[in-house]
């Protein structure tokens, strides 16, 4: 939530309205907030909520700039989730010092989630992924630089024409065309060697992140040690560009060259969980091994929700649900999902009776 700023709700230059949803209610992280039931505008720069009657007056509102915005992703429906309301999870960058005031200052989290109480309609994620895609919050407009009539009249009355005619033309047109297709090659050129030089970096920060892990690891109980060697890719985002300074990563080269440590055997691999969180993991981690210790403080607390297990393992929320996800799936967990929590029991069904 400390990524918004209060903002009047008004376009800005350059900025283009895309939809308006009713009855949103905002999430900081995993925790509900008291702004529901608001609108929720979406522009080719940023998100507005205010609320109802807010957004038409031009008043003062909520707005978060899709710059922060690392990836999103549609919250996956529990089995007993019939009937409520969908929603959408946005991953993000860290604020910078100068940003405006808002309504937090300062929040652990590094998402929010946005509730669509009406449902949530299939072409809002194409439509978001697109103005993310575009970045128009880039474009700089430059303003026309036009002559005084004054200081040559008939200039403007002169139309500029341009003669391709005969052998020559033809000839002009195939120049123009082979240093069009020359320019193409070039530049692929340079991304292929941008990318190139990414994954050389991404195998020394891949190194790094392994060793901060394994030091980690060193300082933690044996217990917790087992349930370590993954970092949210979010995680490993913000604390590359944290120590890299000015030389920022953009999230698509952190994206793309991480896919590539896997074919370059490098300590560290990009996983996709089901619900399509990212994380970089450690080769040696062992599901396995994490399911059986989740199991174990099942059976010793009785019960556990993911924001207990982040608070006595150490990790965040995000990788404790996963986790219990995991767990979960291979049939060691049981879930019980209602409106206060979602908690997870041991697995009853496998115990023999005796």
């Amino acid at each position: 939530m400390n990524r918004f700023e209060y903002a009047e709700a008004r376009l800005m230059p350059n900025e283009i309205f895309v939809r308006r949803n009713m009855s949103i209610r905002i999430y900081d992280g995993d925790t509900k907030t008291n702004f529901a039931g608001g609108e929720l505008v979406l522009t080719s720069h940023r998100l507005i909520w205010g609320r109802p009657g807010d957004i038409p007056n031009g008043k003062v509102c909520l707005s978060l700039s899709l710059r922060y915005v690392i990836f999103f992703e549609e919250e996956a429906p529990s089995t007993f989730s019939f009937g409520r309301s969908k929603k959408i999870i946005l991953h993000l960058a860290e604020p910078p010092i100068s940003k405006s005031p808002g309504p937090v200052d300062n929040s652990t989290n590094m998402h929010i989630k946005l509730s669509f109480k009406e449902g949530l309609d299939p072409n809002y994620i194409t439509q978001l992924a697109d103005v993310i895609m575009k970045k128009q919050w880039e474009v700089i407009i430059s303003s026309p630089i036009i002559e005084p009539e004054a200081t040559n009249p008939q200039k403007s009355q002169l139309p500029v024409i341009k003669t391709r005619t005969g052998i020559i033309g033809i000839e002009r047109g195939l120049q123009e065309k082979q240093k069009a297709t020359d320019q193409s090659i070039t530049m692929a050129f340079q991304d292929l060697k941008k990318l190139m030089e990414m994954a050389k970096d991404m195998v020394s920060i891949s190194k790094t992140i392994s060793n901060k892990i394994r030091e980690r690891q060193g300082d933690i109980t044996e217990d917790e040690t087992e349930v370590g060697g993954m970092m949210t890719l979010t995680d490993a985002y913000c604390r590359v560009n944290r120590a890299r300074g000015l030389e920022l990563l953009s999230p698509e080269d952190l994206l793309n060259a991480s896919r590539q440590l896997g074919p370059l055997n490098q300590p560290l691999v990009l996983r996709i969980f089901d619900s399509g969180v990212m994380v970089l993991q450690a080769r040696s981690h062992d599901d396995n091994a994490v399911i059986e210790d989740i199991a174990e403080l099942l059976d010793d607390r009785g019960s556990i929700t993911a924001e207990e297990l982040a608070q006595s393992s150490g990790i965040s929320v995000l990788l404790a649900r996963e986790r219990l996800l995991v767990t979960e799936k291979y049939g060691r967990a049981c879930r019980d999902d209602s409106i206060e929590s979602l908690r997870f029991y041991p697995n009853l069904f496998l115990r023999q009776e005796t």
